[in-house]
């Protein structure tokens, strides 16, 4: 494990001589390059050969010829907090660190809307001290969103609402009994001088009936009783069993007073008749008075559209916020929204609409399709000025993946378009590309081809073009993936030699002055993705064919 090392002053980590005896299993040869202003991490994982002499992949880059170019690494926060052997990577190698979901509102702000910014607070707190850079997690999405807080804000709103009578059945006035005898026995008899309904051991009897019931109501139902012992008895309000507080559920009461019985319940699926039915237990006779019904209708209404928008705007001043008071200006580049295009909806023009919902709260379904990203960019943009950011450094990129199908890049260039006419601050586009060698000529030529494709689209937007999510994986001819612990040496090599290809195709295709860099999704193997490092049998990162591709490739090779 690769323990944290933070020296204030720029000094070596250890000596060679001192390394190689902590580490002499794997390391060959020892480097004071790993230096990153006033923060020294302990020297790369594992140098072994045919690696060990390469500097770090980001030392590569010509920053005179592509003085925008960067290179960026993904990784949880808590892999970054940890600041043990993903770390030391990452800031060795890679100018910028990018988070992916784990600083998303879904993770940060729970169901009452509180946000616990502390992981993102101590990150950021690091990178300041070091002189690193963070590239910012989605400000707003469909998913990872603080579905909860945004359920709970938009819910239905309380109003008072008056008591509806429902029936009254008063025994006292009534000369016979008329109504439903399920099992005998049951009748008015005078009872403690006056008149009252007699339910025998083990009847059952609907003492109120004859009523339509709302399904969507809670009825409450009223009655007094009494017993010369104590009772014992189950209830059905219209086919809905209704537990009471005593033994298995039942509905008691002592004996020798009349007691007030209160039964709240709702009918059962598809009944509409109203009743309420007393199933006597053996315990003893019980003799009722006087029966009413009634309910109190739904004292919620929805929230008008006016409310609603009202109060995730409110919920989008909160969120933004809180984000940029924690980041105090430190992140400068953000992915603005998040995968927004639905490529299973299309409009009348025949571009893809954005992703709706009936089922969750989507910002843009309050904000409004065409004023969704103007809104949060304005929101976002004012929160990050406020807490001391520099206006003119703020980057807001748009994220979205599947751009390598013309249809989708087309129809985000419509959306993007319609944004900009409409004020949205926009500077760049976030392609995720999740990429896929594979042994089929035919097949890794088409990929080639799109590729470039996709390359030339992008580049045609103006914008600032940024590429993320960056795996290649291995495909076999029979269309199997292959996982990493499977591949063979010669397949790896086939893998970098086309993670070069795509590098270099990126810093040919998109203009310099547009280049906002490329961020690699895994930096280390894992399952079927080929990161720069393998991994080895001691779970230690062990630099691959990739991590050279990457230093050829960035240097022009």
């Amino acid at each position: 494990m690769i323990t944290k090392i933070n020296y204030r002053n720029r000094m070596k980590w250890l000596s060679c001589a001192a390394f190689f005896t902590l580490h002499a299993s794997l390391i060959t040869s020892c480097a004071d390059y790993n230096t990153t202003d006033d923060f020294t991490v302990q020297p790369d994982p594992a140098f072994v050969e045919p690696y060990k002499d390469l500097a770090p992949v980001k030392s590569y880059i010509d920053r005179t010829s592509y003085p925008n170019m960067t290179l960026g690494a993904t990784l949880k926060v808590a892999d970054f907090n940890k600041q043990e052997l993903a770390h030391a990577a990452a800031v060795t190698n890679f100018d910028n660190i990018a988070f992916g979901t784990t600083l998303m509102s879904g993770t940060i702000v729970n169901a009452k809307g509180v946000m616990n910014f502390l992981d993102m607070s101590d990150l950021l707190t690091h990178v300041e001290e070091i002189g690193y850079e963070v590239y910012g997690s989605p400000l707003v999405a469909n998913a990872n969103q603080c579905d909860e807080w945004l359920s709970l804000l938009t819910a239905p709103i309380e109003i008072a609402v008056d008591y509806v009578e429902g029936k009254t059945v008063d025994y006292n006035t009534m000369s016979t009994f008329d109504g439903t005898v399920e099992k005998p026995s049951a009748s008015l008899e005078t009872y403690d001088g006056q008149k009252a309904l007699k339910i025998g051991t083990a009847a059952k009897v609907r003492i109120i009936e004859g009523f339509e019931v709302d399904p969507q109501a809670k009825y409450t139902t009223t009655f007094w009783a009494k017993a010369d012992k104590d009772a014992s008895f189950d209830i059905t309000f219209s086919g809905n069993p209704v537990a009471g507080s005593g033994p298995n559920g039942k509905w008691t009461f002592k004996a020798g007073k009349w007691t007030k019985i209160v039964v709240e319940a709702q009918s059962a699926e598809g009944v509409t008749e109203g009743y309420l039915r007393i199933d006597n237990s053996r315990s003893a006779v019980i003799y009722i008075q006087k029966v009413q019904v009634g309910y109190y209708p739904d004292n919620h209404r929805p929230q008008t559209a006016q409310e609603q928008k009202d109060t995730i705007n409110y919920a989008l001043n909160a969120w933004c916020d809180g984000v940029m008071k924690i980041n105090a200006g430190r992140i400068k580049s953000f992915d603005l929204i998040d995968e927004a295009i639905d490529t299973k909806a299309k409009l009348e023009n025949g571009m893809y609409d954005l992703k709706h919902s009936e089922e969750k709260i989507f910002w843009q379904d309050v904000l409004g399709s065409e004023n969704y990203a103007p809104v949060v960019s304005r929101i976002a943009s004012g929160a990050f000025e406020r807490h001391g950011g520099n206006a003119s450094e703020l980057k807001f990129f748009i994220s979205e993946t599947g751009l390598e199908d013309q249809k989708t890049f087309e129809s985000l260039k419509y959306w993007i378009g319609i944004w900009d006419a409409n004020g949205a601050k926009i500077d760049g586009i976030n392609a995720k590309l999740n990429l896929t060698y594979s042994e089929n000529a035919e097949k890794q030529a088409q990929t080639v081809a799109t590729l470039n494709s996709l390359l030339d689209n992008l580049a045609s937007t103006g914008k600032l073009i940024r590429l993320s999510n960056f795996d290649i994986r291995y495909q076999g001819a029979d269309g199997a993936n292959v996982p990493a612990d499977k591949i063979t040496s010669e397949q790896r090599q086939q893998v970098a030699d086309f993670y070069g290809q795509v590098i270099k195709a990126y810093m040919n295709k998109i203009p310099h002055d547009k280049q906002a860099g490329i961020c690699k999704g895994s930096l280390a193997d894992s399952s079927d993705l080929v990161g720069l490092w393998s991994v080895d049998k001691n779970n230690d990162w062990v630099r691959s064919a990739v991590y050279k591709a990457f230093c050829d490739a960035l240097s022009g090779k």
